[in-house]
């Protein structure tokens, strides 16, 4: 199929109004942060405005506007940074230092006495301040975009299969700003194709379907037919209407931190870093893991004891539940939790069909389940005896879903990658949807996380799972 209605002249753009209005909210933000920072300092500091005290005051005045200079040369501001990834708080993060830094190197070549519990006090309250308020803002756009608003318009071109993949995902992963209004596929099979979306031409249409369906963005999933040359070209063609152009690599999972470009011969090579399964890396992780649950254990230890006694109270049978697990390496270990469902439990089974397709046997509505076992597992209370798993050292607080061994037996090649490190009581399945994911996607998550693992991504999931645990959502 090929668009015909349109002669190929300029296409004007129809820009998304929404970045501009997000970024001067974001500088607005910022400088009642910087503001509110100076004060605070200038009161903890000084306690009372003398005239020693008025050129800080002057300086608190200041703040504001150098603030924002300073993250603008950091490229806080960049629209692409909004709403999703850590590279805007870490941006902010760097402009913090980076202004701290200056203001001592500065005091220390022109011997300018400078009040150092006024500096310590508001820079550092200042970045901390601006990261929040940051958080609150990403958080606000997120629920917009559940709603569809404030979202880039984008023309997906590539093959059938990973266009209907990536409209899939964006469409239930709203939060990244993506929507896709149309397709662009191999020319010969552009009118035939189902991929969730309007299929609105071929490869050489692309810039014509920009106007056609007024989108801002282009994304171009891996295809041999878009080479260097194929897409040099495109991006001189998408220049005039200043529409931004996105490519996806083969490697859909990998995180930015493992992939670099480098420059070989004219060609840009991404280079992609293995991922670290061990190493000092490691030995922080698991060490990090057994001192917080340890710590977990003392401070939650009185509701071990309350739940204990509501689970005997209102069913027969012990308090524990006790289960084999397949950990690290395939080597099996004991998991324990609190008992959710009546001790006749595994002898049900067989009576009992799941909800899912898959390896994973999961009901929405079990029978099998107590009223304080449905408690327990809609906030995952169930859960806290494996903080003993952690300590032991069988489970890590944030990994792969820990899989039963007859799950471990109809495991393919792919899928028992999963084993390479060791499961977690939460993890990126936990955060995006628990139960109620699909089996495909499930694995898909737990490889996701292995790939990309680092300590900054488990604290990033620890603190979301939080909201998970509240919500209750897909626990049964």
């Amino acid at each position: 199929m090929t668009v015909v209605d349109r002669p190929r002249t300029a296409v004007k753009r129809v820009g998304p109004g929404w970045a501009a209005r997000y970024r001067a909210t974001v500088i607005v933000s910022d400088i009642l942060c910087a503001l509110l920072a100076g004060g605070v300092a200038v009161v903890v500091r000084f306690g009372e405005v003398t005239p020693y005290v008025e050129p800080y005051a002057l300086s608190s005045a200041a703040l504001p506007f150098l603030w924002v200079v300073v993250v603008g040369l950091s490229r806080a501001y960049e629209p692409r940074f909004a709403g999703v990834g850590s590279e805007e708080f870490r941006r902010v993060a760097r402009a913090g230092v980076m202004l701290t830094a200056a203001v001592a190197v500065v005091a220390y070549v022109t011997k300018i006495d400078v009040a150092r519990g006024y500096v310590i006090i508001a820079l550092p309250l200042m970045t901390v301040l601006t990261l929040l308020a940051r958080y609150a803002l990403r958080r606000r756009l997120h629920r917009k975009r559940t709603r569809l608003q404030c979202m880039r318009r984008v023309i997906a071109v590539g093959h059938q299969g990973s266009v209907a993949d990536l409209v899939r995902l964006l469409q239930k992963e709203r939060y990244h700003g993506m929507h896709i209004v149309g397709a662009c596929l191999p020319d010969e099979g552009a009118g035939v194709a189902d991929v969730g979306v309007p299929v609105l031409g071929g490869f050489s249409d692309v810039p014509l379907v920009v106007a056609q369906a007024q989108a801002d963005t282009v994304a171009v999933l891996a295809c041999p037919e878009l080479d260097g040359s194929a897409l040099r070209r495109l991006a001189w063609r998408l220049e005039k209407s200043r529409t931004d152009l996105v490519v996806a690599p083969a490697l859909m999972e990998v995180a930015g931190p493992r992939t670099t470009i480098r420059p070989v011969a004219g060609m840009p090579l991404l280079h992609v870093e293995h991922p670290e399964l061990a190493g000092g890396r490691r030995l922080v992780k698991n060490v990090f893991d057994r001192v917080v649950a340890g710590l977990g254990l003392l401070l939650v230890s009185p509701l071990f004891v309350l739940i204990a006694v509501a689970v005997r109270a209102t069913s027969p049978g012990p308090a524990f539940f006790r289960q084999t697990r397949v950990g690290k390496d395939g080597r099996t270990f004991t998991i324990v939790k609190f008992r959710t469902m009546g001790v006749d439990a595994e002898s049900r089974k067989v009576e009992l069909a799941s909800d899912i397709d898959g390896v994973l046997f999961k009901i929405r509505h079990d029978p099998r389940v107590t009223r304080v076992g449905a408690f327990l597992r809609r906030h995952s209370l169930d859960e806290l005896p494996q903080l003993v798993n952690v300590v032991k050292g069988d489970m890590s607080l944030v990994g792969p879903r820990p899989p039963l061994p007859e799950e471990v037996a109809r495991y393919g090649d792919d899928v028992r990658r999963r084993l390479l490190v060791r499961p977690g009581m939460t993890g990126l399945w936990q955060v995006s949807g628990r139960s109620d994911l699909s089996w495909e996607e499930a694995v898909r998550l737990d490889l996701r996380y292995m790939e990309n693992w680092s300590l900054t991504l488990d604290l990033q999931i620890m603190w979301k799972t939080w909201s998970a645990v509240a919500r209750g959502s897909g626990a049964y």
